[in-house]
Protein backbone atom coordinates (compact mmCIF):
# COMPACT_ATOMS: atom_id res chain seq x y z
CA UNK A 1 0.00 0.00 0.00
CA UNK A 2 1.46 3.29 -1.04
CA UNK A 3 0.20 6.87 -0.93
CA UNK A 4 2.52 8.29 -3.58
CA UNK A 5 0.52 7.16 -6.60
CA UNK A 6 -2.05 9.93 -7.07
CA UNK A 7 -1.15 13.17 -5.31
CA UNK A 8 1.42 15.89 -5.77
CA UNK A 9 4.71 15.90 -3.76
CA UNK A 10 3.72 18.85 -1.54
CA UNK A 11 0.58 17.07 -0.42
CA UNK A 12 2.48 13.84 0.23
CA UNK A 13 5.17 15.72 2.22
CA UNK A 14 2.50 17.28 4.46
CA UNK A 15 0.91 13.89 5.10
CA UNK A 16 4.26 12.35 5.93
CA UNK A 17 4.99 15.15 8.37
CA UNK A 18 1.62 14.79 10.12
CA UNK A 19 1.72 11.01 10.32
CA UNK A 20 5.34 10.76 11.39
CA UNK A 21 4.64 12.88 14.48
CA UNK A 22 2.43 10.23 16.06
CA UNK A 23 3.00 6.95 14.21
CA UNK A 24 6.23 4.97 14.33
CA UNK A 25 5.01 1.62 12.96
CA UNK A 26 5.50 1.43 9.18
CA UNK A 27 2.30 -0.54 8.62
CA UNK A 28 0.27 1.97 10.61
CA UNK A 29 1.90 4.81 8.70
CA UNK A 30 0.91 3.27 5.35
CA UNK A 31 -2.68 2.72 6.48
CA UNK A 32 -3.08 6.28 7.78
CA UNK A 33 -1.37 7.66 4.68
CA UNK A 34 -3.76 5.69 2.44
CA UNK A 35 -6.82 6.95 4.31
CA UNK A 36 -5.64 10.56 4.22
CA UNK A 37 -4.94 10.48 0.48
CA UNK A 38 -8.50 9.31 -0.13
CA UNK A 39 -10.05 12.21 1.81
CA UNK A 40 -10.20 14.61 -1.22
CA UNK A 41 -11.85 11.87 -3.30
CA UNK A 42 -14.37 11.19 -0.52
CA UNK A 43 -15.20 14.90 -0.25
CA UNK A 44 -15.58 15.15 -4.03
CA UNK A 45 -17.85 12.07 -4.09
CA UNK A 46 -19.97 13.54 -1.29
CA UNK A 47 -20.41 16.76 -3.26
CA UNK A 48 -21.27 14.82 -6.42
CA UNK A 49 -23.72 12.62 -4.48
CA UNK A 50 -25.52 15.77 -3.29
CA UNK A 51 -25.64 17.05 -6.87
CA UNK A 52 -27.11 13.75 -8.11
CA UNK A 53 -29.70 13.63 -5.32
CA UNK A 54 -30.71 17.25 -5.95
CA UNK A 55 -31.20 16.58 -9.68
CA UNK A 56 -33.39 13.56 -8.88
CA UNK A 57 -35.48 15.63 -6.46
CA UNK A 58 -35.76 18.41 -9.06
CA UNK A 59 -37.20 15.87 -11.54
CA UNK A 60 -39.73 14.59 -8.99
CA UNK A 61 -37.95 11.52 -7.62
CA UNK A 62 -37.83 12.71 -4.00
CA UNK A 63 -39.79 9.65 -2.81
CA UNK A 64 -37.07 7.41 -4.26
CA UNK A 65 -34.37 9.36 -2.37
CA UNK A 66 -36.34 8.97 0.86
CA UNK A 67 -36.93 5.29 0.31
CA UNK A 68 -33.25 4.42 -0.14
CA UNK A 69 -32.49 6.57 2.95
CA UNK A 70 -29.82 8.67 1.25
CA UNK A 71 -28.85 10.90 4.18
CA UNK A 72 -27.43 14.04 2.63
CA UNK A 73 -28.13 17.76 3.16
CA UNK A 74 -30.30 18.54 0.13
CA UNK A 75 -31.48 21.90 -1.17
CA UNK A 76 -33.47 21.33 -4.36
CA UNK A 77 -37.24 21.15 -4.71
CA UNK A 78 -39.23 19.57 -7.57
CA UNK A 79 -39.78 21.82 -10.56
CA UNK A 80 -43.26 23.27 -10.92
CA UNK A 81 -45.86 20.84 -12.34
CA UNK A 82 -43.22 18.08 -12.61
CA UNK A 83 -45.90 15.46 -11.92
CA UNK A 84 -47.51 16.38 -15.27
CA UNK A 85 -44.40 15.24 -17.15
CA UNK A 86 -44.37 11.48 -17.97
CA UNK A 87 -41.96 9.52 -15.77
CA UNK A 88 -39.83 8.17 -18.68
CA UNK A 89 -39.28 11.75 -19.89
CA UNK A 90 -38.22 12.85 -16.38
CA UNK A 91 -35.78 9.93 -16.21
CA UNK A 92 -34.20 11.02 -19.51
CA UNK A 93 -33.99 14.66 -18.43
CA UNK A 94 -32.33 13.67 -15.15
CA UNK A 95 -29.75 11.48 -16.91
CA UNK A 96 -28.94 14.22 -19.44
CA UNK A 97 -28.47 16.77 -16.66
CA UNK A 98 -26.20 14.41 -14.69
CA UNK A 99 -23.70 14.16 -17.55
CA UNK A 100 -21.61 11.66 -19.52
CA UNK A 101 -21.58 8.67 -17.14
CA UNK A 102 -25.34 8.70 -16.63
CA UNK A 103 -26.04 9.31 -20.32
CA UNK A 104 -23.98 6.23 -21.14
CA UNK A 105 -25.84 4.26 -18.45
CA UNK A 106 -29.15 5.27 -20.01
CA UNK A 107 -27.95 4.35 -23.50
CA UNK A 108 -26.85 0.91 -22.31
CA UNK A 109 -30.11 0.35 -20.40
CA UNK A 110 -32.00 1.21 -23.59
CA UNK A 111 -30.40 -1.91 -25.03
CA UNK A 112 -31.87 -4.12 -22.28
CA UNK A 113 -35.57 -4.68 -23.17
CA UNK A 114 -35.77 -7.56 -20.69
CA UNK A 115 -35.10 -5.07 -17.87
CA UNK A 116 -36.71 -1.82 -19.01
CA UNK A 117 -40.37 -1.28 -20.09
CA UNK A 118 -40.86 -0.28 -23.77
CA UNK A 119 -41.88 3.32 -22.98
CA UNK A 120 -38.62 3.85 -21.07
CA UNK A 121 -36.56 2.27 -23.85
CA UNK A 122 -38.06 4.60 -26.45
CA UNK A 123 -37.31 7.62 -24.27
CA UNK A 124 -33.76 6.52 -23.38
CA UNK A 125 -33.01 6.10 -27.08
CA UNK A 126 -33.36 9.89 -27.33
CA UNK A 127 -30.46 10.47 -24.95
CA UNK A 128 -27.95 12.75 -26.60
CA UNK A 129 -24.42 13.76 -25.64
CA UNK A 130 -25.17 17.50 -25.68
CA UNK A 131 -21.65 18.53 -24.76
CA UNK A 132 -19.44 21.25 -26.24
CA UNK A 133 -16.21 20.32 -27.95
CA UNK A 134 -12.95 20.86 -26.12
CA UNK A 135 -10.23 23.11 -27.52
CA UNK A 136 -7.75 22.22 -30.24
CA UNK A 137 -4.91 22.97 -27.78
CA UNK A 138 -6.22 20.34 -25.37
CA UNK A 139 -6.57 17.82 -28.20
CA UNK A 140 -3.03 18.62 -29.35
CA UNK A 141 -1.66 18.16 -25.82
CA UNK A 142 -3.50 14.84 -25.42
CA UNK A 143 -2.13 13.51 -28.74
CA UNK A 144 1.40 14.60 -27.87
CA UNK A 145 1.19 12.95 -24.46
CA UNK A 146 -0.24 9.71 -25.88
CA UNK A 147 1.78 9.33 -29.09
CA UNK A 148 5.02 10.87 -27.85
CA UNK A 149 5.46 13.43 -30.64
CA UNK A 150 4.03 16.83 -31.63
CA UNK A 151 0.92 16.64 -33.77
CA UNK A 152 2.70 18.10 -36.84
CA UNK A 153 5.32 15.32 -36.69
CA UNK A 154 2.65 12.61 -36.84
CA UNK A 155 0.02 13.91 -39.26
CA UNK A 156 0.42 15.63 -42.63
CA UNK A 157 -2.44 17.92 -41.62
CA UNK A 158 -4.94 18.07 -38.77
CA UNK A 159 -8.19 20.06 -38.79
CA UNK A 160 -8.55 22.30 -35.78
CA UNK A 161 -12.35 22.05 -35.66
CA UNK A 162 -13.80 18.63 -34.74
CA UNK A 163 -16.22 16.77 -37.00
CA UNK A 164 -18.24 15.62 -33.99
CA UNK A 165 -18.10 15.83 -30.21
CA UNK A 166 -19.45 13.35 -27.67
CA UNK A 167 -19.26 12.89 -23.91
CA UNK A 168 -16.14 10.73 -23.95
CA UNK A 169 -14.28 11.98 -27.01
CA UNK A 170 -14.35 14.10 -30.13
CA UNK A 171 -13.36 13.33 -33.73
CA UNK A 172 -11.09 15.33 -36.04
CA UNK A 173 -10.35 14.93 -39.74
CA UNK A 174 -6.65 14.59 -40.59
CA UNK A 175 -4.22 13.41 -43.27
CA UNK A 176 -1.76 10.62 -42.49
CA UNK A 177 0.76 9.38 -45.08
CA UNK A 178 -1.40 10.93 -47.79
CA UNK A 179 -4.57 9.13 -46.59
CA UNK A 180 -7.76 10.69 -45.22
CA UNK A 181 -8.24 9.58 -41.61
CA UNK A 182 -10.44 10.34 -38.62
CA UNK A 183 -8.75 10.82 -35.24
CA UNK A 184 -10.75 10.11 -32.09
CA UNK A 185 -9.31 11.98 -29.08
CA UNK A 186 -10.44 11.33 -25.51
CA UNK A 187 -11.60 14.22 -23.35
CA UNK A 188 -9.07 15.40 -20.75
CA UNK A 189 -9.81 14.11 -17.21
CA UNK A 190 -12.93 12.24 -18.35
CA UNK A 191 -11.62 8.99 -16.86
CA UNK A 192 -11.36 10.38 -13.30
CA UNK A 193 -14.83 11.95 -13.60
CA UNK A 194 -16.34 8.65 -14.70
CA UNK A 195 -14.58 6.70 -11.93
CA UNK A 196 -16.01 9.11 -9.33
CA UNK A 197 -19.51 8.63 -10.78
CA UNK A 198 -19.05 4.84 -10.80
CA UNK A 199 -18.20 4.91 -7.06
CA UNK A 200 -21.45 6.77 -6.43
CA UNK A 201 -23.47 4.46 -8.70
CA UNK A 202 -22.18 1.41 -6.82
CA UNK A 203 -23.19 3.04 -3.53
CA UNK A 204 -26.67 3.88 -4.90
CA UNK A 205 -27.06 0.32 -6.22
CA UNK A 206 -26.21 -1.12 -2.79
CA UNK A 207 -28.74 1.23 -1.13
CA UNK A 208 -31.41 0.24 -3.66
CA UNK A 209 -30.74 -3.48 -3.03
CA UNK A 210 -30.90 -2.90 0.73
CA UNK A 211 -34.02 -0.72 0.96
CA UNK A 212 -36.04 -1.82 -2.09
CA UNK A 213 -36.23 -5.64 -1.88
CA UNK A 214 -38.20 -6.02 -5.13
CA UNK A 215 -35.24 -4.50 -7.02
CA UNK A 216 -33.19 -7.64 -6.35
CA UNK A 217 -35.06 -9.28 -9.20
CA UNK A 218 -32.92 -7.13 -11.50
CA UNK A 219 -29.68 -7.19 -9.45
CA UNK A 220 -28.85 -3.43 -9.30
CA UNK A 221 -25.25 -4.01 -8.19
CA UNK A 222 -24.77 -6.50 -11.04
CA UNK A 223 -26.16 -4.00 -13.57
CA UNK A 224 -23.78 -1.28 -12.35
CA UNK A 225 -20.87 -3.74 -12.38
CA UNK A 226 -21.71 -4.70 -15.96
CA UNK A 227 -22.00 -1.03 -16.91
CA UNK A 228 -18.66 -0.23 -15.23
CA UNK A 229 -16.93 -2.92 -17.29
CA UNK A 230 -18.54 -1.63 -20.47
CA UNK A 231 -17.68 2.05 -20.00
CA UNK A 232 -14.11 1.26 -18.87
CA UNK A 233 -13.66 -0.67 -22.11
CA UNK A 234 -14.96 2.34 -24.05
CA UNK A 235 -12.33 4.48 -22.32
CA UNK A 236 -9.56 2.25 -23.68
CA UNK A 237 -9.32 2.96 -27.40
CA UNK A 238 -6.82 0.12 -27.85
CA UNK A 239 -9.70 -2.30 -27.19
CA UNK A 240 -11.79 -0.59 -29.87
CA UNK A 241 -8.81 -0.71 -32.25
CA UNK A 242 -8.35 -4.44 -31.69
CA UNK A 243 -12.09 -4.95 -32.19
CA UNK A 244 -11.95 -3.11 -35.53
CA UNK A 245 -8.89 -5.12 -36.59
CA UNK A 246 -10.52 -8.46 -35.73
CA UNK A 247 -13.78 -7.42 -37.40
CA UNK A 248 -11.89 -6.52 -40.57
CA UNK A 249 -10.12 -9.90 -40.62
CA UNK A 250 -13.45 -11.70 -40.21
CA UNK A 251 -14.81 -9.98 -43.33
CA UNK A 252 -11.68 -10.30 -45.43
CA UNK A 253 -12.77 -11.46 -48.89
CA UNK A 254 -16.46 -11.10 -48.02
CA UNK A 255 -18.17 -9.17 -50.83
CA UNK A 256 -20.40 -6.24 -49.98
CA UNK A 257 -18.97 -5.40 -46.54
CA UNK A 258 -16.12 -2.98 -45.81
CA UNK A 259 -14.37 -2.29 -42.51
CA UNK A 260 -11.95 0.66 -42.17
CA UNK A 261 -8.35 -0.24 -41.23
CA UNK A 262 -6.68 0.97 -38.02
CA UNK A 263 -3.54 3.14 -38.28
CA UNK A 264 -1.62 1.64 -35.38
CA UNK A 265 1.26 4.13 -35.54
CA UNK A 266 -1.23 6.87 -34.57
CA UNK A 267 -3.28 4.89 -32.07
CA UNK A 268 -3.00 4.57 -28.29
CA UNK A 269 -5.19 4.13 -25.23
CA UNK A 270 -6.70 7.61 -25.65
CA UNK A 271 -6.20 8.29 -29.36
CA UNK A 272 -7.68 6.18 -32.18
CA UNK A 273 -6.98 6.71 -35.88
CA UNK A 274 -9.07 5.00 -38.57
CA UNK A 275 -9.53 5.43 -42.30
CA UNK A 276 -12.14 8.04 -43.22
CA UNK A 277 -15.12 6.34 -44.87
CA UNK A 278 -16.77 8.47 -47.52
CA UNK A 279 -20.25 7.06 -47.77
CA UNK A 280 -23.91 8.00 -47.39
CA UNK A 281 -26.18 7.62 -44.42
CA UNK A 282 -28.66 4.80 -44.93
CA UNK A 283 -31.58 7.25 -44.91
CA UNK A 284 -29.95 9.22 -47.76
CA UNK A 285 -28.73 6.21 -49.74
CA UNK A 286 -32.10 4.44 -50.00
CA UNK A 287 -33.83 7.49 -51.50
CA UNK A 288 -32.45 6.59 -54.94
CA UNK A 289 -33.03 2.83 -54.61
CA UNK A 290 -36.04 1.00 -56.01
CA UNK A 291 -38.06 -1.59 -54.05
CA UNK A 292 -35.94 -4.57 -55.11
CA UNK A 293 -32.65 -2.79 -54.40
CA UNK A 294 -33.90 -1.84 -50.93
CA UNK A 295 -34.80 -5.44 -50.20
CA UNK A 296 -31.36 -6.63 -51.38
CA UNK A 297 -29.65 -4.03 -49.16
CA UNK A 298 -31.67 -5.05 -46.08
CA UNK A 299 -30.89 -8.73 -46.71
CA UNK A 300 -27.18 -7.93 -47.15
CA UNK A 301 -27.11 -6.26 -43.73
CA UNK A 302 -29.03 -9.14 -42.11
CA UNK A 303 -26.77 -11.79 -43.67
CA UNK A 304 -23.70 -9.88 -42.50
CA UNK A 305 -25.09 -10.07 -38.96
CA UNK A 306 -25.95 -13.76 -39.29
CA UNK A 307 -22.31 -14.38 -40.25
CA UNK A 308 -21.06 -12.33 -37.30
CA UNK A 309 -23.24 -14.22 -34.82
CA UNK A 310 -23.42 -17.80 -36.04
CA UNK A 311 -20.05 -18.10 -37.81
CA UNK A 312 -17.63 -15.64 -36.18
CA UNK A 313 -19.12 -15.42 -32.68
CA UNK A 314 -18.10 -11.75 -32.68
CA UNK A 315 -20.67 -9.12 -33.61
CA UNK A 316 -21.18 -5.37 -33.90
CA UNK A 317 -23.61 -4.71 -31.03
CA UNK A 318 -24.80 -1.22 -31.99
CA UNK A 319 -26.46 -1.47 -35.42
CA UNK A 320 -28.09 1.93 -35.65
CA UNK A 321 -28.06 4.03 -38.87
CA UNK A 322 -25.21 6.24 -37.63
CA UNK A 323 -22.81 3.29 -37.41
CA UNK A 324 -23.48 1.84 -40.87
CA UNK A 325 -22.93 3.80 -44.09
CA UNK A 326 -23.45 2.84 -47.70
CA UNK A 327 -20.56 3.19 -50.16
CA UNK A 328 -21.28 3.29 -53.89
CA UNK A 329 -24.92 2.34 -53.24
CA UNK A 330 -24.12 -1.32 -52.54
CA UNK A 331 -21.24 -1.76 -50.06
CA UNK A 332 -21.98 -1.72 -46.32
CA UNK A 333 -19.29 -0.03 -44.23
CA UNK A 334 -19.30 -0.51 -40.45
CA UNK A 335 -18.04 2.14 -38.02
CA UNK A 336 -17.63 2.58 -34.24
CA UNK A 337 -16.39 -0.65 -32.68
CA UNK A 338 -16.65 0.37 -29.03
CA UNK A 339 -19.55 -1.97 -28.21
CA UNK A 340 -18.97 -5.50 -29.49
CA UNK A 341 -20.59 -8.77 -28.49
CA UNK A 342 -18.88 -12.14 -28.13
CA UNK A 343 -20.29 -15.65 -28.16
CA UNK A 344 -18.11 -18.65 -27.35
CA UNK A 345 -18.69 -22.10 -28.84
CA UNK A 346 -20.85 -23.27 -25.95
CA UNK A 347 -23.05 -20.17 -26.08
CA UNK A 348 -23.22 -20.40 -29.88
CA UNK A 349 -24.47 -23.97 -29.57
CA UNK A 350 -27.04 -22.97 -26.95
CA UNK A 351 -28.16 -20.03 -29.08
CA UNK A 352 -28.67 -22.25 -32.10
CA UNK A 353 -30.59 -24.71 -29.92
CA UNK A 354 -32.84 -21.95 -28.59
CA UNK A 355 -33.27 -20.52 -32.08
CA UNK A 356 -34.33 -23.89 -33.47
CA UNK A 357 -36.64 -24.57 -30.51
CA UNK A 358 -38.39 -21.22 -31.02
CA UNK A 359 -38.81 -21.84 -34.74
CA UNK A 360 -40.20 -25.31 -33.97
CA UNK A 361 -42.38 -23.77 -31.20
CA UNK A 362 -41.13 -26.47 -28.83
CA UNK A 363 -41.78 -25.01 -25.35
CA UNK A 364 -40.15 -27.91 -23.47
CA UNK A 365 -36.93 -27.46 -25.39
CA UNK A 366 -37.05 -23.67 -25.00
CA UNK A 367 -37.23 -24.08 -21.23
CA UNK A 368 -34.35 -26.58 -21.20
CA UNK A 369 -32.13 -24.36 -23.36
CA UNK A 370 -32.81 -21.26 -21.23
CA UNK A 371 -32.04 -23.18 -18.03
CA UNK A 372 -28.74 -24.28 -19.60
CA UNK A 373 -27.93 -20.71 -20.71
CA UNK A 374 -28.85 -18.95 -17.45
CA UNK A 375 -28.68 -19.55 -13.73
CA UNK A 376 -31.95 -20.29 -11.95
CA UNK A 377 -32.46 -19.01 -8.42
CA UNK A 378 -34.02 -20.66 -5.39
CA UNK A 379 -37.28 -18.83 -6.11
CA UNK A 380 -37.52 -20.14 -9.68
CA UNK A 381 -40.56 -22.35 -10.20
CA UNK A 382 -39.83 -24.50 -13.25
CA UNK A 383 -43.50 -25.59 -13.75
CA UNK A 384 -44.67 -21.94 -13.68
CA UNK A 385 -41.84 -20.92 -16.01
CA UNK A 386 -42.77 -23.71 -18.42
CA UNK A 387 -46.42 -22.66 -18.26
CA UNK A 388 -45.61 -18.99 -19.07
CA UNK A 389 -43.41 -20.04 -22.00
CA UNK A 390 -46.27 -22.20 -23.24
CA UNK A 391 -48.62 -19.18 -23.21
CA UNK A 392 -46.15 -17.18 -25.34
CA UNK A 393 -45.76 -20.02 -27.85
CA UNK A 394 -49.54 -20.60 -28.01
CA UNK A 395 -49.97 -17.05 -29.35
CA UNK A 396 -48.13 -18.20 -32.50
CA UNK A 397 -50.03 -21.50 -32.83
CA UNK A 398 -51.00 -22.08 -36.45
CA UNK A 399 -48.89 -19.14 -37.65
CA UNK A 400 -46.63 -19.71 -40.65
CA UNK A 401 -42.91 -19.47 -39.93
CA UNK A 402 -42.38 -16.48 -42.21
CA UNK A 403 -45.00 -14.55 -40.23
CA UNK A 404 -43.28 -15.14 -36.89
CA UNK A 405 -41.28 -12.18 -35.60
CA UNK A 406 -38.31 -14.15 -34.24
CA UNK A 407 -36.48 -11.27 -32.42
CA UNK A 408 -39.72 -10.14 -30.71
CA UNK A 409 -40.53 -13.73 -29.75
CA UNK A 410 -37.02 -14.25 -28.36
CA UNK A 411 -37.30 -10.98 -26.45
CA UNK A 412 -40.60 -12.12 -24.88
CA UNK A 413 -38.97 -15.40 -23.89
CA UNK A 414 -36.05 -13.53 -22.28
CA UNK A 415 -38.42 -11.27 -20.32
CA UNK A 416 -40.20 -14.35 -19.01
CA UNK A 417 -36.87 -15.84 -17.90
CA UNK A 418 -36.03 -12.64 -15.98
CA UNK A 419 -39.51 -12.66 -14.40
CA UNK A 420 -38.80 -16.14 -13.03
CA UNK A 421 -35.44 -15.10 -11.53
CA UNK A 422 -33.33 -16.80 -14.19
CA UNK A 423 -30.16 -14.76 -14.68
CA UNK A 424 -29.21 -14.62 -18.34
CA UNK A 425 -25.58 -13.75 -19.26
CA UNK A 426 -25.12 -10.13 -20.35
CA UNK A 427 -23.60 -11.09 -23.72
CA UNK A 428 -26.70 -13.13 -24.52
CA UNK A 429 -29.12 -10.29 -23.71
CA UNK A 430 -26.91 -7.96 -25.76
CA UNK A 431 -27.27 -10.38 -28.67
CA UNK A 432 -31.08 -10.40 -28.43
CA UNK A 433 -31.16 -6.60 -28.43
CA UNK A 434 -28.77 -6.48 -31.39
CA UNK A 435 -31.01 -8.81 -33.39
CA UNK A 436 -34.05 -6.65 -32.58
CA UNK A 437 -32.24 -3.44 -33.60
CA UNK A 438 -30.93 -5.07 -36.76
CA UNK A 439 -34.43 -6.23 -37.73
CA UNK A 440 -35.88 -2.74 -37.08
CA UNK A 441 -33.14 -1.18 -39.23
CA UNK A 442 -33.72 -3.63 -42.08
CA UNK A 443 -37.48 -3.10 -42.01
CA UNK A 444 -36.93 0.67 -42.17
CA UNK A 445 -34.92 0.06 -45.33
CA UNK A 446 -37.44 -2.32 -46.89
CA UNK A 447 -40.99 -3.12 -45.82
CA UNK A 448 -40.63 -6.46 -47.66
CA UNK A 449 -37.76 -7.58 -45.41
CA UNK A 450 -38.49 -10.84 -43.60
CA UNK A 451 -36.04 -11.81 -40.88
CA UNK A 452 -37.12 -15.45 -40.74
CA UNK A 453 -36.68 -15.95 -44.48
CA UNK A 454 -33.20 -14.40 -44.37
CA UNK A 455 -32.14 -16.43 -41.34
CA UNK A 456 -33.53 -19.70 -42.69
CA UNK A 457 -30.33 -20.85 -44.52
CA UNK A 458 -28.26 -20.24 -41.37
CA UNK A 459 -30.78 -22.16 -39.24
CA UNK A 460 -30.80 -25.07 -41.71
CA UNK A 461 -26.99 -25.05 -41.65
CA UNK A 462 -27.02 -25.19 -37.83
CA UNK A 463 -29.50 -28.08 -37.85
CA UNK A 464 -27.39 -30.00 -40.39
CA UNK A 465 -24.21 -29.35 -38.40
CA UNK A 466 -25.76 -30.57 -35.14
CA UNK A 467 -26.89 -33.77 -36.87
CA UNK A 468 -23.48 -34.68 -38.33
CA UNK A 469 -22.26 -38.09 -37.06
CA UNK A 470 -18.74 -36.73 -36.53
CA UNK A 471 -20.04 -33.98 -34.23
CA UNK A 472 -22.24 -36.41 -32.30
CA UNK A 473 -19.32 -38.79 -31.77
CA UNK A 474 -17.03 -35.92 -30.73
CA UNK A 475 -19.57 -34.67 -28.15
CA UNK A 476 -20.07 -38.22 -26.86
CA UNK A 477 -16.33 -38.73 -26.42
CA UNK A 478 -15.99 -35.37 -24.63
CA UNK A 479 -18.71 -36.43 -22.18
CA UNK A 480 -17.02 -39.81 -21.63
CA UNK A 481 -13.69 -38.06 -20.89
CA UNK A 482 -15.40 -35.64 -18.47
CA UNK A 483 -17.15 -38.54 -16.71
CA UNK A 484 -13.88 -40.48 -16.46
CA UNK A 485 -12.07 -37.48 -14.95
CA UNK A 486 -14.89 -36.94 -12.44
CA UNK A 487 -14.86 -40.61 -11.36
CA UNK A 488 -11.06 -40.55 -11.07
CA UNK A 489 -11.12 -37.41 -8.91
CA UNK A 490 -14.05 -38.52 -6.73
CA UNK A 491 -12.10 -40.71 -4.21
CA UNK A 492 -9.43 -38.02 -3.84
CA UNK A 493 -12.00 -35.29 -3.18
CA UNK A 494 -13.93 -37.43 -0.68
CA UNK A 495 -10.64 -38.20 1.10
CA UNK A 496 -9.84 -34.46 1.37
CA UNK A 497 -13.24 -33.76 2.93
CA UNK A 498 -12.84 -36.61 5.43
CA UNK A 499 -9.34 -35.42 6.40
CA UNK A 500 -10.62 -31.90 7.05
CA UNK A 501 -13.51 -33.31 9.07
CA UNK A 502 -11.12 -35.44 11.13
CA UNK A 503 -8.80 -32.49 11.79
CA UNK A 504 -11.69 -30.17 12.64
CA UNK A 505 -10.87 -27.85 9.71
CA UNK A 506 -14.04 -28.36 7.68
CA UNK A 507 -15.66 -24.99 7.07
CA UNK A 508 -19.25 -24.66 5.85
CA UNK A 509 -20.49 -21.26 4.72
CA UNK A 510 -24.10 -20.49 5.58
CA UNK A 511 -25.92 -17.56 4.02
CA UNK A 512 -28.60 -15.93 6.15
CA UNK A 513 -31.30 -14.43 3.94
CA UNK A 514 -33.55 -11.67 5.19
CA UNK A 515 -31.41 -10.88 8.26
CA UNK A 516 -29.56 -7.85 6.91
CA UNK A 517 -32.44 -5.47 7.59
CA UNK A 518 -32.91 -6.95 11.09
CA UNK A 519 -29.19 -6.52 11.86
CA UNK A 520 -29.31 -2.93 10.56
CA UNK A 521 -32.29 -2.10 12.77
CA UNK A 522 -30.59 -3.81 15.74
CA UNK A 523 -27.49 -1.67 15.20
CA UNK A 524 -29.65 1.45 15.01
CA UNK A 525 -31.47 0.54 18.24
CA UNK A 526 -28.14 -0.19 19.99
CA UNK A 527 -26.77 3.19 18.90
CA UNK A 528 -29.87 4.95 20.25
CA UNK A 529 -29.58 3.13 23.59
CA UNK A 530 -25.89 4.06 23.82
CA UNK A 531 -26.74 7.70 23.01
CA UNK A 532 -29.50 7.71 25.61
CA UNK A 533 -27.09 6.37 28.25
CA UNK A 534 -24.58 9.06 27.32
CA UNK A 535 -27.26 11.78 27.67
CA UNK A 536 -28.28 10.33 31.05
CA UNK A 537 -24.65 10.26 32.21
CA UNK A 538 -24.17 13.89 31.17
CA UNK A 539 -27.30 14.98 33.03
CA UNK A 540 -26.35 13.05 36.20
CA UNK A 541 -22.73 14.23 36.09
CA UNK A 542 -23.74 17.85 35.45
CA UNK A 543 -26.25 17.71 38.31
CA UNK A 544 -23.54 16.50 40.71
CA UNK A 545 -21.25 19.34 39.60
CA UNK A 546 -24.10 21.83 40.06
CA UNK A 547 -24.65 20.63 43.64
CA UNK A 548 -20.96 21.06 44.52
CA UNK A 549 -21.00 24.69 43.39
CA UNK A 550 -17.26 24.54 42.75
CA UNK A 551 -15.07 25.45 39.79
CA UNK A 552 -15.35 28.40 37.40
CA UNK A 553 -18.78 30.00 37.76
CA UNK A 554 -21.14 31.63 35.28
CA UNK A 555 -24.16 33.40 36.78
CA UNK A 556 -23.22 31.64 40.08
CA UNK A 557 -23.46 28.18 38.40
CA UNK A 558 -20.46 25.90 37.65
CA UNK A 559 -19.39 26.25 33.98
CA UNK A 560 -18.75 22.50 33.56
CA UNK A 561 -22.27 21.74 34.76
CA UNK A 562 -23.76 24.21 32.27
CA UNK A 563 -21.68 22.73 29.42
CA UNK A 564 -22.84 19.22 30.39
CA UNK A 565 -26.52 20.26 30.36
CA UNK A 566 -26.14 22.02 26.98
CA UNK A 567 -24.37 19.00 25.45
CA UNK A 568 -27.04 16.65 26.83
CA UNK A 569 -29.77 18.91 25.44
CA UNK A 570 -28.22 19.07 21.94
CA UNK A 571 -27.58 15.30 21.75
CA UNK A 572 -31.05 14.55 23.12
CA UNK A 573 -32.64 16.91 20.59
CA UNK A 574 -30.98 15.19 17.62
CA UNK A 575 -31.86 11.77 19.07
CA UNK A 576 -35.55 12.74 19.23
CA UNK A 577 -35.41 14.13 15.66
CA UNK A 578 -33.83 10.87 14.45
CA UNK A 579 -36.57 8.81 16.11
CA UNK A 580 -39.34 11.01 14.67
CA UNK A 581 -37.83 10.87 11.14
CA UNK A 582 -37.65 7.07 11.25
CA UNK A 583 -41.41 6.92 11.86
CA UNK A 584 -40.89 4.18 14.46
CA UNK A 585 -41.97 5.55 17.84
Amino acid sequence: MSCEYTFNPAYIKTIKLLTSLTIKNKKHYQEVCYVLTRIPRRIRNLQRSREIANVLIKQGFGAFIQRIELKLPLTKKPVKDVENIPTPVRVRLALEELGPTFIKLGQILSMRPELIPPEYIEELKKLQDNVPSFSYEEAEEEIKKELGSPIEDIFDSFDRDPIAAASISQVHHAMLNGEDVVVKVQRPKIESDIEADLDILFNLARLISKHIPESNLYDPVGIVNEFAKSIRKELDFMIEARNADRFKRNFAGYAGVYVPPVYWEATSRRVLTLELIRGEKISDAIKDLDTEERKELSERIAKAYMKQIFVDGFFHADPHPGNIVIVNREVIAFMDFGIMGRIDEYMKEKLSGLFIAIIEKNKERIVDELLDIGVSGDETSIPEFRNDIGEIIDEYYGTELKQVDIPTLMNDVMKTAIKHRIKIPANFTLLIKTLANMEALCQDISKDFNYTETAKPFVESMIAERAQPKRIITKFMENVIDLNESLTELPRRVNRILNKLQQGNLVIDLEHKGLNRFISELDSASNRIATSLMVSALIVGSSVIMLTGKGPLLFEFPVLGIIGYVAAGIIGFFLVISILRSGKY
